[in-house]
């Protein structure tokens, strides 16, 4: 299911609903859309349960790879900075049960672990090996390496290579 519904026209929300009515306990989207869609489309759910005053737990674990773009390009990997802000924004949406199916490696896991790790009170362990959000490069004597040394830089960074929002090839429209 998409941000557009399934096969069938029922929207999101109403999907939502249905499976709730029926004693679902937990709802959300798994694989075949990229962290941007999966996201659109739990957020959608989430409405829908909402405006029929009904709760579940939400969930939702999209593929590795930036894929709103892709025809006639490939699809991109996701970077540790993009699992980063797919973290913050599904946790600020209130969904709780946050992963990854197709494409997610181990580095995209402590990404997501590391964001959220203020409000599960730890890092993962694989942390201990770099410095968060380039923070390792903050002694680095290269003037140049010290500016990119900080979320901000890598927050707005958009890479000329095909993913979305791509400042070259870019026609996304929200």
């Amino acid at each position: 299911m998409s941000p557009e519904g399934d096969k069938h026209g029922v929207s999101p929300g109403d999907c939502a609903v249905r499976l709730v009515k029926s004693g679902a306990k937990i709802v959300g989207i798994n694989c075949h859309l990229d962290p941007t869609c999966a996201l659109k489309t739990v957020k959608l759910m989430k409405e829908g349960l909402e405006a029929a005053n009904l709760k579940a737990h939400l969930m939702v674990q999209p593929l590795g790879f930036h894929t709103p773009e892709c025809n006639p390009l490939e699809s991109r990997a996701m970077t540790r900075w993009d699992m980063q802000k797919y973290a913050r924004e599904a946790y600020n949406a209130g969904i709780r049960y946050i992963g990854g199916c197709c494409g997610f490696e181990p580095y995209h896991i402590r990404a997501l672990a590391e964001e959220l790790a203020p409000e599960r009170g730890f890092l993962p362990p694989a942390s201990e090996k770099h410095g968060l959000w380039g923070s390792a490069l903050e002694t680095h004597t290269n003037s140049l390496m010290q500016e990119r040394a900080n979320r901000d830089y890598w927050e707005k960074l958009l890479p000329a290579s095909g993913r979305p929002k791509c400042p070259s090839m870019a026609n996304f429209q929200e």
